[in-house]
């Protein structure tokens, strides 16, 4: 028996405990990750440095903070959340009990991202917890010295047996893929996505899967250049580019594209110096092969800011190109790197065809101050999530839901939404053996009469909110009784 088979048969059976399905394990468990994240920084950052020269304060800011705000808001809303859900009744349930009960899924697999690699990993690691399932984690092996600090830390904190760590490649990976989950949660390409919904459609397994795409930028005209760019840089550099919902090229009017250019020049001098190489706050890229893929695709384009490199570093620089071709190579697949081809367009009509004619992306910005026109934005695109005058911040709001559309992805988690897509949203009817009579008007033989009546009850609802529960289930009750003395006794 391999040793992927093995994790997944115990997590399986301690599932099959029941232990999980305690609000009280649960809430322990979380707790117990959450003083993993605070307890282990040290570690956490030394293998973020090895991995992506991530800074110090870095990791915090881009990785631990936001695990650390998604346990809190789970510990605090988990009763509320994983409480039976009233739903709204009609005149055939108005004496039942008609509600939502969430249940764990069962045994869910995590295959976690190399560029942030906590963020991605342990995220929807918390919802599968919080949603009393068990989980088999498996770390990107491509950040290997974090993917070591998981397998060697996580389980001193947490259930080892419903939530093993299992580590390796593409061989293990695949190994894994063979065994029956309830839920697989992918972070990562499209390709790769591709052969998981394959391996999960054997067992009919659903699947999240968080993607990328080449998310656009739009710059109207109307707003404030100078902190448009600077979030845009913000955004486009920030972990050397290797951010899934980083602004992937700038769509904007011909005639402000130097100043983008300046400005966002400026930024980057501001951000990493004048020498970025030299800045503790400018990552690298994650390997070798990464920087030869990008370089690939700076072929044909025109380089205005940037563009310095070298390949024993896997550095790469803040990167800016200019008029850049939509058939040229760096348009045709998601950049995943510090390179921000600029193209112009002439409106926000042409803006909008360009978009649509392209896949699905995983975030739209919008910069403008023209309220009227981020709406028609809204309203005329398709994304995965869209922000207005920012970059990536939607990420870190709890009380949206985070995933993609078509190639980007499908499914979503944080907070209460990661919660839910990892639950069975079991509905449930309690009725009572009594009341009888009124169950005549479904049973044959079938009359004209009858189905007024059924349509009568079926259709009719009812709003509880501008009537009180108990008088309102009073005067029923006695409309019930005449209309079924009158019509259905024999």
């Amino acid at each position: 028996m391999s040793r992927e088979q093995k994790a997944v048969d115990r997590a399986r059976k301690a599932f099959l405990t029941g232990r999980s399905k305690s609000l009280e394990y649960r809430v322990t468990q979380l707790k117990n990750l959450l003083r993993f994240v605070r307890e282990r920084q040290t570690e956490i950052s030394e293998g973020l440095k090895k991995d992506l020269r991530r800074s110090e304060c870095g990791t915090p800011l881009y990785e631990t903070l936001g695990l650390e705000s998604e346990i809190d808001l789970a510990v605090r809303n988990l009763k509320q959340w994983a409480a039976p859900r009233p739903v709204s009744k009609s005149m055939m349930t108005i004496s039942d009990q008609v509600y939502i009960q969430p249940e764990p899924l069962g045994v869910v697999l995590v295959i976690g991202a190399w560029n942030y690699p906590w963020a991605v990993t342990i995220g929807p690691l918390i919802g599968a917890i919080a949603a009393g399932n068990a989980a088999v984690i498996k770390p990107s092996e491509v950040s290997s010295h974090t993917c070591k600090v998981m397998e060697d830390l996580l389980p001193l904190y947490l259930d080892k047996e419903l939530y093993p760590v299992v580590t390796g490649g593409v061989t293990e990976t695949q190994e894994l893929l063979k065994h029956r989950f309830d839920h697989i949660f992918y972070t990562g390409n499209g390709t790769v996505a591709k052969i998981i919904m394959e391996a999960a459609a054997k067992h009919l397994t659903p699947t999240t899967l968080e993607l990328g795409g080449k998310s656009p930028c739009y710059i109207d005209k109307n707003c404030d250049l100078s902190i448009a760019c600077r979030r845009i840089a913000w955004g486009k550099y920030s972990n050397c580019g290797q951010t899934c919902i980083a602004p992937d090229y700038i769509l904007c009017d011909p005639s402000m594209q130097d100043r983008v250019i300046e400005e966002i020049k400026k930024n980057i001098k501001e951000f990493y110096t004048e020498d970025p190489k030299k800045c503790l706050d400018y990552g690298r890229i994650i390997n070798q092969r990464h920087f030869k893929r990008l370089m690939a695709l700076l072929e044909g384009s025109t380089i205005a800011v940037g563009g310095e490199n070298e390949e024993s570093e896997c550095y790469i620089g803040p990167t800016v190109l200019r008029d850049v071709n939509p058939d040229a190579k760096v348009m045709q697949e998601e950049i995943f790197g510090p390179l921000l081809p600029i193209l112009t367009v002439s409106s926000a009509d042409e803006a909008i065809k360009f978009i649509n004619q392209r896949e699905k992306p995983l975030a739209l910005y919008i910069f403008s101050s023209d309220n009227k026109l981020i709406k028609r934005l809204i309203a005329e695109t398709s994304s995965g999530g869209v922000l207005a005058n920012d970059c990536l911040m939607h990420f870190s709001v709890t009380s949206l839901p985070f995933g993609g559309v078509g190639n980007s992805g499908m499914g979503h988690y944080h907070g209460k939404y990661g919660f839910d897509n990892l639950s069975h949203l079991r509905g449930c009817l309690i009725k009572q053996l009594k009341m009888e009579g009124v169950n005549k008007m479904r049973y044959p033989p079938h009359t004209a009469d009858k189905l007024g009546w059924a349509r009568f009850f079926i259709l009719k609802h009812v709003d509880f909110g501008s009537l009180g529960r108990m008088a309102l289930l009073a005067l029923m009750a006695v409309f019930v009784a005449v209309i079924l003395q009158r019509y259905f006794t024999d």
